[in-house]
């Protein structure tokens, strides 16, 4: 196990992925993460960045593992989601990153079978995501949230999407059977896998996004750069479905609304007109607004339920 600065540089290797990581009191998932992707089939390195965790979850993992395939950033504070996979990307090792959640197990197979499907034409690839029962999560195969795709998921008409295409929605249709391999607008954040040439050509996460969003962003950039974003469908990786967000709801909503803003304003044409503008900004305000009360409680119920995580858990 090494504690890492930032600012040191590792050359590349062809073989290796380098698995990023970012932690924020993301509690004992963290450990069965990091072990599963330890397991892979393929060379890996874990690169755990913490930002600012309280909760032990660090500590248990520091003193589970002392060689030096895991290494840990420490921050002094909460830098968010895309800052820290940005810290993380610049000590890889890899040629590819492999961007996780520290919710998601993987098989040991699975990170094989996503440098497999790597081509030439593909700049960033998801997986299929599946929750706790199985099910499989519509994050995974997403379109741009265009005000207009929005208007159709909030309003129920994208429902109908699948005999009327003007009517679809941010989430894509479930289809009976789908390609191994699918194009697709945006992939889910739990799991992105990408050349590191290519992540830092774009510059990376733009770290303007705390927290949600950050990944259509990137998604967005690949796609504008000529290359394509694929969901490999026929791999899965389980997601616990938010090991830190769960105790911080209202963290969570604000930061959520916020990135939609910021995505909206980047990428979105309707943002031109200032009519569209304002009925976006006032209906992201007025919806989190009408939540907050709803966030605020589960809050306040999720941090008295909360213990810290022994070195032994």
């Amino acid at each position: 196990m090494s504690e890492l600065a930032a600012g040191a540089r590792y050359p590349g290797d062809g073989d290796l992925t380098s698995v990023v990581i970012v932690a924020a009191d993301s509690g004992p998932g963290l450990t069965d993460c990091i072990a599963g992707v330890l397991q892979s089939t393929v060379a890996v390195d874990v690169i755990v960045v913490d930002n600012a965790s309280g909760d032990g979850s660090i500590a248990a993992i520091a003193g589970r593992w002392a060689d030096d395939r895991v290494r840990i950033v420490r921050n002094a504070r909460n830098l968010g989601f895309g800052a820290g996979c940005n810290r993380g990307a610049a000590l890889a090792r890899g040629s590819f990153l492999l961007f996780l959640n520290p919710d998601c197990e993987l098989d040991p197979d699975t990170i094989a079978r996503a440098r497999s499907a790597m081509t030439a034409d593909i700049g960033l690839l998801g997986v299929a995501v599946v929750d706790a029962n199985g099910k499989r999560e519509t994050a995974a195969r997403r379109r741009d949230p265009l005000l207009r795709h929005s208007l159709m998921s909030v309003s129920g008409l994208a429902r109908f999407q699948s005999r009327c295409p003007s009517l679809a929605g941010v989430e894509m249709a479930a289809a009976a059977s789908t390609p191994p391999i699918e194009p697709v607008d945006a992939i889910s954040g739990a799991l992105m896998l990408l050349p590191r040439a290519l992540f830092e050509r774009l510059g990376g996460f733009d770290e303007g996004y705390f927290l949600h969003a950050e990944d259509l962003d990137l998604c967005r950039r690949v796609r504008d750069s000529g290359l394509t974003v694929a969901c490999a469908n026929e791999i899965e990786v389980r997601h616990g479905k938010g090991g830190s967000s769960r105790h911080r709801p209202l963290f969570v909503a604000w930061h959520k609304h916020r990135g939609m803003w910021r995505w909206f304003t980047k990428f979105d044409p309707a943002a031109r007109n200032p009519l569209w503008r304002a009925v976006v900004g006032i209906g992201l305000a007025l919806h989190l607004a009408v939540f907050s009360p709803f966030y605020a409680w589960r809050q306040l119920l999720a941090r008295t339920r909360r213990q810290p995580i022994s070195d032994n858990d």
